[in-house]
Formats: structure tokens, sequence, C-alpha cells
């Protein structure tokens, strides 16, 4: 976790950069009143590890845990007495409450996907099976899956398809066909015409 410090009415006061994904760095203002920056680099050199191993028994995202404890530190008017055990404490409530949040998460999304309506209204008629359609389509890769959906139920041309998903016509309609040749397999419907998937 790179920082820069810079002078604030007396205090030391560092700029946290770290990389919340690969496109864009996050910047956080942290003032240090207790905490030297050689002390934290080497509570973070001595405890990191460790603290990672220990958060992960209860979350899935534990590095940002760890991160967000050290934050946490580094933001504290005067260091804590014991320090170490203060960032287990820490580190343990936060990745207690991830955990918490992930479930709750899981549970709202789990609800969620049971009243989704269904992708395909049932036919009276012979047709395919809407559930095993649905479940077919969900399977497929996500551009193949895009592919379908924005051209056959959206009437999306491919050339508006590969503007909306940034990549060419020809590889929107390499996707469509890729996409159909496994549903057909999937749903075991035959092909009167095989398409040809150019190269």
């Amino acid at each position: 976790m790179p920082s820069k410090p810079f002078a604030d009415s007396g205090r030391v006061t560092h700029l946290v950069f770290f990389r919340d994904d690969v496109s864009r760095p996050a910047l956080f203002v942290v003032t240090m009143a207790g905490v030297t920056p050689d002390f934290l680099g080497h509570l973070m050199d001595e405890h990191a590890a460790a603290l990672v191993l220990y958060a992960r028994q209860w979350c899935s995202a534990p590095e940002d845990v760890v991160q967000e404890a050290f934050i946490k530190l580094m933001a504290q008017p005067s260091t804590p007495a014991n320090v170490v055990p203060w960032l287990y404490r820490v580190v343990r409530n936060a990745a207690l409450s991830a955990a918490r949040s992930a479930r709750r998460r899981a549970y709202h999304e789990t609800v969620a996907a049971a009243q989704a309506p269904a992708w395909f209204a049932p036919s009276e008629g012979v047709g395919l099976d809407a559930q095993a359609a649905t479940t077919a389509l969900q399977g497929l890769p996500l551009e193949q899956r895009e592919t379908i959906v924005a051209h056959l139920w959206g009437g999306l041309t491919f050339e508006q398809i590969a503007e909306l998903t940034g990549s060419s016509s020809s590889t929107t309609h390499r996707w469509y066909l890729a996409g159909l040749s496994a549903l057909r397999e999937r749903l075991k419907v035959p092909c009167r015409n095989k398409p040809t998937i150019p190269s």
C-alpha cells in the first residue's frame, strides 16, 4: 500500500493509494496522529499475512478487511496501548460483519431469483420446455447469451449488438451461431440447416 506524506497543520498526513480494481486506483487521505509510517510498515510486515489468514475463516475478502483495519489504525487519534490485539479485534469484527453482509446479500439474491419471472412464457402446444430453455440459456457464456437475447428477443441487428458490446459485427455473429449451436445440443433440438461458424 504505497503512501506519500504531506504536511497538514503539524500532523503527519498520508495519501494512501491502493487498487480496488485494475482500471482506477482508490485514494484515501488519512491523518496519522499516533502511528508513524515506520511503525505502520513494521506492523504490516510482521502481522498483515497472519491477519489475512485470521480474517479468511469468516469472510471471502480478507485482504480488504485487513487493509481497512490498518486504515482505521492510522486514523486513530492516538496509538492503541496494545496495537496487535487491537488489530486482531478490528479485523475480527470487520470480517464477521462482512460475512453477515455476504450472507444477507446471498439470501436476498436467492429470494429475488426465485421470485423473478420466467424468461420464457410456457406454451400450450408442443415446443420447448421453458425451464430447460432458461437453464440452457443461462449456461451459455455471457457474450453468447447476451447476443442471442439481444438479437432474438430484442430485435437488434448484429451491428447494433457489436456497438453495444464493443466488438465487431462478425464477432457477434460468431457468438450468436455458437450460442445457438450450444442451445440445440443442450436441448437436443435438431437443426435442419447446420450453420457454419466463420473462422
